[in-house]
Formats: C-alpha cells, sequence, structure tokens
C-alpha cells in the first residue's frame, strides 16, 4: 500500500508539473484593440462632402439629406433611433430672417446732446451680425487687448488695425459685449459697393436665440471711429435693421446606445459633431459649392465611425449618444435644440466630446495628432491622453476655440464638454476649397485610431470627468 501510495503521489505531481508547466507557457488573453475601417471613413467623405450635396447649407433640403444619412448609418451600426417619431431625425423649428432694408445706428449722446444717425454704406457697414436690433452703452477698448475686462451689454469701439483689432473685437464679445465696432481697411468706394447688399441675419430657434450667443461685428470709416472716439464711455449707441420673418426648420441626427451597468448605465457620454456647412456662396476662382470636407464632415465622419466600433463591440457599460447637429454655422442652433430636447435628462450627460475639422494636420503639433479646446479647464484631455489618445493641448488660444464649436453649448449647461479638432488655420476655411481632395487621410485615420480605444475606455469606465478650478464656463 505504500509503495502504491508513493506510486500515486509521484503521478500527481508529474502532472502538476506538466500542467504547471503549460499555463506558464500558455500567452496571455489580451481585448482586440478595435481597427478603424479606412474604406468607411473615406466613404462618409465622398458622399457628404461631394457637389452632390451641395455644401449641406445649414437649415436647408441638403441638410435633411446629410442628417438622414447619417441616421441610416446608425440603424446599420445597431444604433438605435433617439430622434422623432421612433426615428434618427430630429427637428428643430427655426425663425429664418430676412432683412428688408438697410439698417441704421443710432447715437444718443450724454448731457442731452442731438441724436446722431448713421446711413448704412455711407458711415458703417455689417460684417457679422446675429440680431436684428441691439442696444448698449459705448466702451472703447485698445486694439491689442485679448483679456479685456468689458461691461455686460457693451457695445465696444475696438481701435487700431489689422488682426490684433480682429481678435481684441472677438474677445470683448466673448467676455460680455453685445456688439463690436471696428476701423474699416476699405475707403469710401468700397463701402459704396458693399451697400448695395443687405446683410444678412442667421436663422434662430423659436423662442431661444442663445445658441453661442451674440456675435455683431460693424465696420466704421475713419470720421465714423473719430466721431465715437471723441464721445464718453456710456454713450448709448442702437442698431436695428428691419426684418420679414419665415418658417423654417434645422435638423439634427441622433442615436443611442443603452448602457448595460446597473449603476453607470444611467451615465451618457456624448459623441457628436456638426453636419452643416455654408451650402452655395460666393463663387471662388469659380466654384460656388463649399463643401465642408474638413468642417465638418470629418467630424462627423470620426463620430459615425466610433458608432460602428461600439455598436459592433459588447454593449458598453454607460450609455452612449451619437448627436450630429444641424446649423452650428448659425450659431449652435441644433445643438441649442438638442441640449433643451436630449433623450435623456441633461444631468445624465457626464461629458461631450465633440469633432471639428481632424481631416488635415495641424502643424502646431505633432503628426497624426489632435487637440483639445480648454484642455486646462477639465481632467477629461489628460485622462484620454493616459490612455494612448494623440491628444493635447490646444496650440491656439487666442482665438478661443473653446466657445466657438456645439461643446461651448453644452459646457454653459454644466455640461464637461469639449472639442477635438486640428485645425491649423489653414487658408481654405470656410472656402469652396475646403473639399475632399485637400483632406489628409492618413493624418485622419491615424487620428481617428488613437481614439478609439480611449473612447472605448470613457465608455465602460467609472472615471468621472469633471471641471477644474475656475474651468467651467
Amino acid at each position: 500500500m505504500k509503495r502504491q501510495f508513493s506510486l500515486l503521489r509521484s503521478i500527481l505531481c508529474l502532472l502538476s508539473i506538466t500542467c504547471f508547466g503549460l499555463a506558464q507557457q500558455k500567452p496571455a488573453v489580451h481585448k482586440a484593440v478595435p481597427t478603424i475601417c479606412a474604406a468607411c471613413i473615406l466613404a462618409h467623405e465622398e458622399f457628404l462632402a461631394s457637389d452632390a450635396m451641395q455644401g449641406r447649407g445649414s437649415g436647408t433640403h441638403d441638410e435633411l439629406v446629410a442628417a438622414t444619412y447619417v441616421g441610416a448609418e446608425l440603424r446599420a451600426y445597431g444604433i438605435a433611433p433617439a430622434g422623432d417619431n421612433d426615428g434618427y431625425v430630429q427637428s428643430a423649428p427655426l425663425v429664418k430672417l430676412k432683412v428688408t432694408g438697410p439698417p441704421t445706428v443710432e447715437i444718443v449722446p450724454t448731457g442731452g446732446s442731438a441724436k446722431i444717425t448713421w446711413i448704412y454704406g455711407k458711415d458703417f457697414l455689417v460684417n457679422h451680425v446675429t440680431r436684428a436690433e441691439f442696444s448698449g452703452a459705448l466702451q472703447k477698448l485698445a486694439g491689442d487687448s485679448t483679456d479685456p475686462k468689458i461691461a455686460a451689454g457693451a457695445v465696444v469701439l475696438v481701435t487700431g488695425r489689422g488682426d490684433k483689432r480682429r481678435v481684441s473685437a472677438s474677445a470683448a464679445m466673448h467676455a460680455g459685449a453685445i456688439a463690436a465696432m471696428v476701423a474699416s481697411d476699405k475707403g469710401a468706394a468700397d463701402f459704396e459697393s458693399r451697400s448695395k447688399h443687405l446683410p444678412e441675419l442667421p436663422d434662430r430657434l423659436v423662442n431661444d436665440d442663445s445658441g453661442f450667443g451674440s456675435r455683431n461685428v460693424l465696420e466704421l470709416t475713419a470720421d465714423a471711429v473719430k466721431t465715437l472716439a471723441q464721445m464718453p464711455d456710456g454713450t448709448q449707441i442702437h442698431f436695428q435693421t428691419p426684418v420679414a420673418e419665415e418658417k423654417n426648420f434645422t435638423w439634427n441626427a441622433v442615436g443611442i446606445l443603452q448602457g448595460t451597468d446597473p449603476k453607470l448605465r444611467h451615465e451618457a457620454v456624448l459623441l457628436s459633431a456638426h453636419l452643416d456647412h455654408l451650402g452655395v456662396g460666393r463663387p471662388v476662382n469659380g466654384d460656388s459649392i463649399y463643401n465642408g470636407a474638413d468642417d465638418d464632415a470629418s467630424g462627423t465622419t470620426a463620430v459615425l465611425e466610433l458608432a460602428r466600433v461600439l455598436g459592433s463591440g459588447p454593449r458598453p457599460r454607460r450609455t452612449v449618444i451619437f448627436a450630429l447637429f444641424g446649423s452650428e454655422e448659425l450659431g449652435g442652433l441644433g445643438s441649442t435644440y438638442f441640449r433643451e430636447h436630449p433623450p435623456v435628462p441633461l444631468t445624465e450627460i457626464v461629458t461631450n466630446l465633440e469633432f471639428e475639422m481632424i481631416g488635415r494636420a495641424d502643424p502646431k503639433v505633432k503628426a497624426d495628432t489632435l487637440w483639445l479646446t480648454g484642455w486646462e479647464r477639465s481632467n477629461l484631455g489628460p485622462m484620454l491622453a493616459a490612455q494612448g489618445a494623440n491628444l493635447v493641448r490646444d496650440p491656439h488660444p487666442e482665438q478661443n476655440f473653446f466657445a466657438r464649436s456645439d461643446n461651448y453649448v453644452l459646457a454653459k449647461k454644466g455640461v464637461v464638454a469639449q472639442t477635438v479638432s486640428s485645425y491649423g488655420m489653414h487658408p481654405d476655411y470656410h472656402r469652396p476649397s475646403d473639399d475632399i481632395a485637400h483632406l489628409d487621410f492618413k493624418h485622419m485615420d491615424a487620428a481617428i485610431q488613437s481614439l478609439l480605444g480611449p473612447v472605448e475606455w470613457l465608455v465602460n469606465s467609472s472615471f468621472t470627468p469633471a471641471w477644474n478650478k475656475a474651468g467651467k464656463p
């Protein structure tokens, strides 16, 4: 019996050693890294940025076609509809404003002096306007001020010329000014020629004209600048232009992938981009179609590729919302409507990644790298970078890109919302030449590839994106 027991023990030991050795030789099981579909990326761009789409103008039938296309792709990827009437398209009612006559500017000096009325084309022109009427107190500002202290609702006169003046005007409006007035670089002949065309006003949402906020810029003649420069701060300035109202719509495409974790499924990650562009406009070198291949068919393509990957794998622990917004070019109208009509309560959206202009490399950062607006505002960017995303700080802080995309609409309501981009200030921005021939697909493919794993981690993680101190807008 002892000999049999000894033999049995030897056999068991041998089996144990053999099994241990096999276990040691067995390779570790790693989760497969998702891989982009380069053909899909090319195909989305070929359709969305084609001449057939006529530039996907905000609030046009072409924008509706783009939203319908996105919805069809989301369905193919297994993403459930979250738009109107159990579909993917979300319709937002708009008021379309048509300018019917030349605008006027009235200046009411303090101390009871006579009112001054400026004539369109003689004293001023409209560079950009988002309101048919506005009033505010005059505040004079040096042309090199990038961090101005602005009284809320002021009409700012920015002195000086060149790029610094334009940057200062933009900074003033982001700081609370209702409008900016800047000296024109052109002469009287240019004023007279341009005044033959009335300014255009963007559509606005019914009962809501917030969007990105007001952006009103007037160009003044040298004499008009001198007149204002001699008046004290606080002088009242009133702008008005006659308009007629028409009804219109803009369209979003919205899909949802419900989370599976009992604790995390009520936390939603919003992945978004805007699907509209400028439509058909003033011809440049004989081309009048503003294709918007980079701005923002590239961002829309990135969201669709993320939807394809997340929809084809195991269901994420968190809920994921895919939203492609209309009328971003009119001031964030589609995203504003979505914010007021989300598929889940806004408080359940823990973060928003907006994708804007990723189709070309930015020479200010390393190859195949993207950057995040408002990097210093939250803990989101550094954490995604730590997970392997080719993501760095926005190298253009003076441009205030954080407040110039759909993310800002949600950030103003508390959502940790930031934009992923690689816009390198290229000369094709908002021109017909922003077409598919100018895209860098090698950069675009590599940049999206670097995000697949980190985004997959984000939608399965309990990590909570949060604003840093003083980061919330």
